[in-house]
């Protein structure tokens, strides 16, 4: 048997983890079988990041390491402390063949290879926890799963440049640096373009957190319990801190603070579903903010979840991240509107339920994202217009109008919904020519003459100002004809949308007062503007 040898001195020590691991909020004994473990994968995890062993001796220490696991009597001291401590054996075996990758592989494609990794390299230690505590059911899996590897990504993302300089390593992917100008150029200091591909990849981070939330209540030890809520806020501590910092820059850091506040919250077992979706609402800063504001219970609730899930899947297709990526991730929304599994979904799941929402809304709404996911986006007629506005904003309108308490009012809102779309289209011209997206159908463009190309080209040909007057032009009928027929549907319940009608309508009436010739900065609602709105929505002054 190959003697195995640490590499030197352990990169970290239990006590210098980013996250908890064998901390002392768990039971004495079970801590002892968490050491063990801790302790061998820890020996095992040196060996492959020693920038001292070549590959090949790596990959000849962690297979003895292997064979000490199979064999009860080995004097391997990490393995036999396991094997006297029956902790952890198979979950042990499934890290090493992460390990044994780290030894070989240093670059991954693309996210499905990254999160295969973290299959092996994280999600085992959550199983092992909860085999040790009597919650090892399919729910709770899955839950652990998506925190360990949560954990795993925002790890590597603190670690960019020491993985890189040290390792040789990097697990940001390929197709994703290569939208920053590929790896030589995403680790350039000055890079502009990296900020949108880790902030793409801190929204999967999030997303997975999400999926965790669940886990402390899901668990039958209340020490286990206390410690993954614990774990779950620091890694949203650390996760806002990503966002907020620049890793390639300078150290990104949880700090004692962090863990000290984190540690007072946890025995309140973290946020709820209602709770976290409420935070993203309020972070997101919403131009219908103050819409959602005359709702209250329930109503309050399921608008929420209805705006954060749109906001969710439109933060897929607008990411930095290859389409095939976005497409992948939309599929993944299909699939949690039939299967809820975090926390948004599950909220979504119950507005859908308490308000008779119809599944073919959420879906419609995905499949305009999978238009916008397009890298190539031009619209062929008017009729493609129409469909795409029926996804992205008629779904809303018809979501709303039932939340609200006017289901009868859907073709009102469907209608209100496309004229809001206009209105974002024409207000977003430069934004979305930036991302080489053209919603002015093809057949207008070309009946003015404006010849295909590149988007920056077509917005800012002579021609294409007409066209978005136009537009406008048809947007404010809309908005006319929605005025129009508001006293044949229930008023009172459908002032949310006259609120968000109210500040919709000035945005379009800057952009008409603008032009759309020239420089177009982009339209926004002053703040005494914002105050009407506001004091419109709390019934202290008319439209």
């Amino acid at each position: 048997m190959t003697e195995v040898k640490a590499p030197g001195a352990p990169n970290r020590d239990h006590d210098t983890e980013n996250f908890p691991t064998a901390s002392l909020i768990l039971a004495r004994p079970v801590r002892a079988k968490v050491m063990a473990f801790y302790r061998f994968v820890r020996t095992a995890d040196d060996i492959a990041d020693s920038p001292a062993l070549p590959p090949e001796e790596k990959l000849a220490r962690l297979d003895a390491m292997e064979a000490a696991l199979k064999d009860p009597r080995t004097t391997l001291p990490e393995a036999a402390r396991m094997h006297a401590e029956s902790v952890g054996v198979e979950e042990a075996r499934r890290m090493l063949s992460a390990f044994r990758q780290d030894a070989r592989q240093a670059r991954y494609q693309d996210w499905a290879a990254l999160l295969d990794y973290c299959t092996r390299s994280a999600d085992p230690v959550g199983r092992m926890l909860l085999r040790l505590h009597g919650s090892d059911g399919a729910e709770a899996r899955r839950a652990a799963d998506a925190l360990c590897t949560a954990l795993q990504i925002l790890n590597h993302l603190q670690d960019l440049v020491p993985d890189r300089t040290q390792l040789d390593r990097v697990y940001v992917p390929l197709s994703w640096m290569a939208l920053a100008g590929g790896e030589d150029a995403f680790f350039e200091p000055a890079n502009p373009r990296r900020r949108a591909v880790l902030d793409a990849m801190l929204d999967r981070v999030e997303e997975q957190l999400d999926r965790a939330a669940a886990l402390p209540r899901l668990l039958a030890s209340r020490r286990l319990a206390i410690q993954s809520a614990m774990t779950i806020g620091l890694a949203r501590r650390l996760l806002a801190r990503l966002r907020a910092a620049d890793p390639v820059r300078g150290r990104v850091a949880l700090t004692k603070g962090d863990f000290l506040k984190e540690l007072l919250r946890a025995p309140l077992l973290g946020d709820h579903d209602r709770e976290l979706v409420a935070a993203r609402v309020r972070a997101a800063g919403s131009s219908f903010a103050a819409g959602m504001a005359t709702l209250s219970g329930e109503r309050r609730r399921a608008l929420w979840a209805v705006y954060a899930f749109c906001r969710a899947v439109d933060d897929i297709a607008d990411g930095a991240m290859p389409e095939v990526e976005k497409r992948r991730f939309l599929a993944e929304w299909r699939g949690k509107l039939a299967a809820p599994d975090c926390a948004l979904s599950r909220e979504l799941f119950l507005a859908r339920r308490g308000f008779d929402i119809p599944l073919a809304e959420c879906e419609a709404m995905v499949a305009g994202m999978e238009t916008d996911a397009t890298e190539h986006l031009r619209l062929p007629d008017e009729a493609a217009l129409d469909l795409y506005c029926r996804q992205v904003a008629g779904s809303v309108g018809a979501m709303s109008v039932r939340i609200f308490g006017a289901p009868e009012a859907e073709a009102w809102g469907l209608a209100l919904g496309h004229t809001f779309q206009l209105t974002n289209i024409l207000r977003d011209v430069d934004e979305d020519a930036a991302r080489d997206r053209v919603y002015v159908p093809r057949t207008l463009l070309a009946a003015a003459g404006i010849p295909e190309g590149p988007a920056r080209d077509i917005v800012n040909h002579p021609a294409f100002p007409a066209i978005c007057e136009a537009l406008a032009a048809r947007a404010a009928e809309g908005f006319a004809r929605a005025e129009a027929e508001l006293p044949r549907h229930d008023a009172r319940a459908l002032h949310p949308a006259r609120v968000m009608m109210f500040g919709y309508r000035r945005i379009l009436e800057k952009l008409r007062a603008r032009g759309f010739a020239g420089a177009r900065p982009r339209a926004r609602l002053s703040p005494r503007e914002k105050l009407g709105m506001l004091a419109f929505a709390l019934g202290w002054a008319r439209a």
